[in-house]
């Protein structure tokens, strides 16, 4: 195993740069197809999203993947890679292992916890396959890591907290209303959290949509993309009481929903709950309309104190999926090594099998006097001798796989049994 890893993401490399070592998906597969005409390259795999773009290779021993990569990236990109060497990071072998199982568990992310990188991971493991170019060893720590990134997922409650505002209100919405399943929102500005808070909305089951804005063309256009209903902005308390949900995110100098508002609206809903995401700075909702019993009022900070909360609910599960990293890339690491000293323990073993043989058919011709029962004897005999004389040697062997001396022992092993690479 030869595995190295070259990547750069939103921590080393500015958008600019990430930009200009982008691999786009439309040319992936011929990518990848360039990657293994390099020396030495056995397996390659390419992720290149928004805010990372990795290139991981397994090589063969004797060769350098490094020098390999280097050269692909320098191709692709026509360019000299001296430039960006600074924006890089390089892991071999564990370090290798250990940053794609965190890569795939969203540990590596800009958003910690976030779920889409499952899925960028995941299909480019695909692509690779599809391309012929995993087919060994990488193929196995990829897939591997797709198992961590799930188990991560199952085990613990990384991704499950709100950490943006227009998603700490769709969570808001959801214990206030139980299920968002046929709920109306009525969205006061077009602006882009509003548009984003009415998405996650929608995709949570909200029902119909209504839209105003001072521009009515605006509200046209949000409306169209949502295929909601735009409402002339003068007309707003026409139909507002026929929403559960309510986004406000507008320049108004004053209160656009006042007190007497909202309790003309609530009795107009026959109290049913009704709920207010107040995004604007300045407010849009009076904060007094929290004080009516069936209204539900959150300002921006509001929904930032329960991002902020989430967040750090958010790095304390980080700190239980590092830990389950860090068990399965031991893991794998001990199932790499044991398969590594399979040669080894082969070779001992056929060694002195030839070594018994051959004493016995020194040996055969003072033999030929026994009686087949005292053959068989002598045949257990030294065939028990061997195996313990294996035992120690295999159990080491074994027994240490994964460990940073294995590798010496495994070479002391062969050096006293005289056993070659």
């Amino acid at each position: 195993m030869n595995l190295v890893l070259a990547g750069m993401n939103h921590r080393t490399a500015p958008v600019e740069v990430r930009e200009r070592m982008h691999v786009q998906e439309s040319t992936l597969v011929q990518a990848l197809k360039d990657l293994m005409g390099y020396d030495g390259i056995l397996e390659g795999m390419i992720v290149s999203t928004c805010n990372r773009v990795e290139v991981v290779a397994n090589a063969d021993d004797k060769d350098d993947a490094a020098t390999a990569i280097r050269q692909f990236l320098s191709g692709y990109h026509r360019c000299d890679l001296r430039e960006y060497e600074s924006y890089f990071y390089w892991h071999r072998q564990r370090d290798a292992v250990r940053h794609l199982f965190r890569v795939a568990s969203s540990l590596d992310s800009m958003i910690l916890g976030e779920p889409q990188i499952l899925g960028q991971m995941k299909r480019a493991f695909l692509t690779a396959q599809a391309a012929g170019t995993l087919n060994g060893t990488l193929h196995d720590v990829i897939n591997q890591a797709l198992a961590v990134g799930r188990r991560v997922r199952r085990e613990t409650a990384l991704g499950t907290a709100a950490v943006s505002v227009p998603y700490a209100a769709v969570e808001l919405a959801k214990k206030i209303f139980g299920n968002l399943a046929g709920k109306t929102i009525f969205v006061i500005g077009a602006g882009k959290m509003s548009e984003l808070a009415t998405k996650h909305l929608l995709s949570s089951g909200a029902g119909a949509i209504l839209v105003t804005n001072r521009t009515y063309q605006k509200a046209v256009q949000l409306a169209h993309a949502f295929r909601g209903t735009a409402i002339q902005f003068d007309q707003i308390f026409e139909y507002i009481d026929q929403a559960d949900i309510i986004i406000s995110s507008t320049g108004a100098p004053h209160f656009i929903i006042t007190k007497n508002r909202a309790e003309r609206m609530i009795a107009a809903r026959r109290n049913r709950p009704i709920f207010f995401v107040d995004i604007s700075v300045p407010r849009d909702v009076d904060p007094s309309v929290n004080d009516l019993d069936a209204a539900f009022v959150y300002d921006i900070d509001d929904l930032q104190g329960v991002v902020e909360a989430n967040i750090k609910q958010r790095q304390r599960e980080a700190a239980w999926a590092e830990e389950i990293v860090e068990q399965e890339v031991q893991r794998m690491m001990r199932h790499f090594a044991s398969r590594e000293v399979v040669p080894t323990i082969m070779a001992l073993e056929e060694k002195l099998k030839r070594i018994r043989q051959g004493e016995m058919e020194r040996f055969q011709g003072r033999l030929t006097s026994l009686t087949p029962e005292q053959r068989e004897t002598v045949e257990a005999l030294t065939q028990g001798i061997l195996n313990k004389i294996l035992h120690g040697p295999i159990t080491e062997l074994k027994s240490g796989a994964g460990s940073p001396e294995h590798r010496a022992l495994v070479q002391v092993i062969r050096k006293i049994f005289g056993v070659a690479e």
